[in-house]
């Protein structure tokens, strides 16, 4: 994967940095001391809970398909997922959705879409309200963009949208994190006492092990294992920092002067 840099919020100026195996957030602050504006960067809730412990299936996984391949599905499987991702934003915006309409500059593939009719079924026999969708959040000492909340009859839900068969601990633990993170519920039209019995889930769209190809799973708040998962990728990364580099305004070529 390239390095990209993406503005989330220009209001906020909130900007998110990946690379191939980093991901970072930042946000314009203050230095505590001088009071100047300073950049703050926070890591990001999937790279910390990606420190979690892998147990036997992943080890089991990579020791079939080996190194090379692993990470080559890896990527093959991330770029589907942001493809999906985006079709079903597209598609909750604006009601419907083209299925010959490109994302990541590719059409939509056959699983892809399959994925898609799975999350349409889902929203018919669910009728959710999207009260966020893709809302950056900021934690202690960590960021990350939670994909929805709904109220669904009466209820909030923060939902996860993924497109694995399987839900790992890593996910538990990174939607998690988003529920102890700092949202403005006021501005979402949230009371506090809704707010205060929120439920956590993963909506597992593309699902093949039943016909309506959605899976709806409430996810345990496993904030707990997020705060060792936080301490480990401290221990780490103990002098984790993204990499800055400064370049001119204007590059310029340094020429003699014609003396002639």
């Amino acid at each position: 994967m390239k390095k990209e840099i993406k503005t989330i919020d220009k209001t906020k100026g909130i900007v998110r940095i990946t690379t191939v195996d980093e991901r970072w957030y930042a946000r314009p602050g203050k230095d505590p001391e001088t009071g100047l504006p300073v950049i703050d960067y926070f890591p990001s809730s999937t790279w910390i809970a990606g420190c979690y412990p892998k147990g036997i299936g992943f080890w089991k996984w990579l020791a079939e398909k080996g190194w090379d391949e692993a990470q080559a599905i890896k990527e093959s499987r991330g770029t589907s997922g942001s493809k999906t991702h985006q079709a079903i934003d597209y598609l909750e915006e604006n009601g419907k959705l083209p299925i010959d309409m490109a994302f990541e500059d590719e059409p939509l593939a056959i699983e892809e879409l399959e994925a898609i009719m799975g999350f349409v079924r889902w929203w018919d026999e669910n009728k959710p309200e999207t009260l966020a969708g893709e809302m950056t959040v900021f934690g202690d000492g960590y960021a990350g963009t939670l994909d929805r909340i709904y109220r669904i009859g009466g209820q909030i839900w923060i939902v996860d949208f993924k497109t694995s068969q399987y839900i790992w601990t890593s996910m538990k633990i990174q939607i998690s994190s988003y529920s102890h993170a700092d949202v403005d519920i006021k501005s979402l039209g949230i009371t506090q006492e809704e707010w205060d019995n929120r439920k956590l889930a993963v909506l597992q769209v593309g699902y093949r092990m039943n016909k309506r190809r959605f899976k709806f799973t409430e996810i345990e708040d496993r904030f707990d294992l997020f705060k060792i998962s936080k301490v480990i990728w401290e221990t780490e990364n103990p002098q984790a920092k993204v990499q800055e580099k400064d370049f001119p305004l204007i590059i310029k070529l340094q020429k003699e002067k014609d003396n002639g």
